[in-house]
């Protein structure tokens, strides 16, 4: 591997980029290019592999797409033909937020170009996609398990994919998802350009990096695992059940409007956005159990500030960005040191400040010293005081919300507390047994129970043999 040290071009005029794509970057207002574009972009251009890693939020999207489309713009043409827009580019996601999100960002840097764009992942219905790809598209951006499910049905054929990117590559990896690029990678082309960028390279993923790339220029613009000098971070210790009275008080007290919580498992981001909700807060849930279609709700929600907190499995960590999200709250500290990086990522993006929030109980604390031990620095500890008006939300009671929401309240808004259903009173139901003769035993007393005779029928009565009547 080659590893680049130089800091580059000091603007996006000095890449060399094609006018077209050049006019798209000045109209989104970036002038200065990130580390990881100022020494990505020029090497891509090249035509080299390359193995990035940087920071999450410092713009690893633009560092690959604009110098592939850079690459493309001689093969662009404004035929209506599917046939002559190829997938020249594939850019595989772990996710599907991902993949929206850097889609999103392909059509941005294409729009004054013919070239076209499109994205595929599962979770939605396929149909649709189905007729986008078949429409052509130089760019494909896509999970692996859903471009697998369209090269099966023949909507899609890679063999002319120039130019492949694994985004996130570390989290492909982790989500099981090898054998499903083993089998992509088995239909491009040999010869072709690979890039592999992600915010953390374990010695694994290099490892296996080695066997997809060929002499890849590594470039690393920040330390191994390293966060952003963006994001203050402080741990609060808690008992367990205090964590919630927690978040509706850093919420509140601070007018925190969007807030991203991270939770470990898929039943506790729901039910945890649920307590939150009926605490006061303004929260949803995004979780793998929800459909496409839910969670992109949820995140429209959020971006457009009508939620406050936006509770989270670590489906999220990679890919969502939002901007000008203040703070990052670990409701619980993930298992994965690394996906600690990932998560306090959300947050101070693009140079902007942010603050990191972790919440753990003394069974927890072994997580926080991982993630310590990962990122090479002690993170502080500080002492939360919460209101005694928390107390009850603490233990598990429900106080009572001041604007509208669900649950069964009274005429003033007040929630009603739940009480045993009243007793009949017809006493019918506490009768003694009557028999149908109608004779009613004495109340107190057992009913009457007929002698029991000891003659005996012969068997063959009872099986409908016995004597005849005349």
């Amino acid at each position: 591997m080659t590893d680049i040290a130089a800091s580059g071009p000091s603007s996006f005029a000095d890449f060399g980029l094609h006018p077209d794509i050049l006019k798209a970057v000045v109209a989104t207002g970036y002038t200065i290019p990130t580390p990881i574009q100022a020494q990505a972009i020029p090497v891509v251009t090249n035509g080299r592999d390359v193995m990035g890693a940087a920071q999450t939020g410092t713009g690893k999207t633009a560092a690959f797409t604009l110098p592939i489309l850079h690459r493309l713009m001689p093969l662009a043409n404004t035929s209506a033909s599917p046939a002559r827009h190829p997938v020249r580019a594939l850019i595989l996601t772990p996710t599907r937020e991902l993949a929206d999100q850097v889609a999103d960002n392909v059509k941005r840097y294409s729009q004054f170009t013919p070239l076209r764009a499109a994205v595929v992942f599962g979770g939605v219905d396929i149909g649709p996609q189905k007729e986008e790809v078949r429409r052509g598209c130089e760019v494909l951006i896509a999970t692996p398990g859903r471009l697998l499910d369209h090269v099966e049905q023949k909507t899609i054929n890679l063999g002319q994919v120039g130019m492949l990117v694994l985004d996130e590559a570390d989290r492909m990896l982790d989500m099981g998802f090898l054998p499903d690029l083993e089998r992509i990678i088995r239909l491009l082309p040999q010869q072709r350009q690979t890039l592999l960028f992600s915010a953390t390279f374990s010695n694994e993923i290099r490892k296996l990096a080695r066997s997809y790339l060929t002499e890849p220029v590594e470039i690393e613009v920040a330390a191994r695992n390293a966060t952003a000098d963006t994001v203050s971070q402080i741990a609060y210790k808690l008992s367990g059940d205090a964590k919630r009275a927690a978040v509706v008080h850093l919420v509140k007290s601070r007018g925190l409007k969007q807030v991203i919580v991270f939770s470990n498992t898929k039943i506790g981001t729901a039910r945890l956005a649920r307590e939150l909700e009926r605490d006061g807060v303004r929260a949803e849930s995004i979780h793998g159990d929800k459909t496409q279609a839910d969670r992109m709700k949820a995140l429209e929600a959020f971006k457009a500030g009508e939620l406050e907190v936006l509770v989270a499995t670590d489906v999220a960590a990679r890919g969502l960005d939002v901007a000008g999200v203040p703070c990052v709250i670990n409701y619980d500290l993930p298992y994965n040191a690394e996906d600690y990086v990932h998560r306090i990522g959300r947050t101070g993006r693009a140079g902007a400040s942010g603050e990191a929030i972790a919440l753990f109980t003394s069974e927890e604390e072994r997580f926080l010293l991982d993630v310590e031990k990962l990122i090479k620095r002690e993170i502080p500890r500080g002492q939360l005081d919460l209101p005694a008006s928390l107390s009850a939300s603490s233990r598990g009671e429900r106080p009572a919300r001041s604007h509208g929401g669900r649950g069964d309240r009274g005429e003033r808004g007040e929630r009603r507390r739940y009480e045993a259903p009243a007793k009949p009173a017809d006493d019918f139901f506490f009768r003694p047994y009557v028999p149908a003769n109608g004779t009613e035993p004495v109340r107190g007393e057992a009913p009457p129970v007929p002698p029991r005779t000891s003659a005996k029928r012969p068997l063959a009565v009872l099986l409908g043999g016995g004597k005849k009547d005349d």
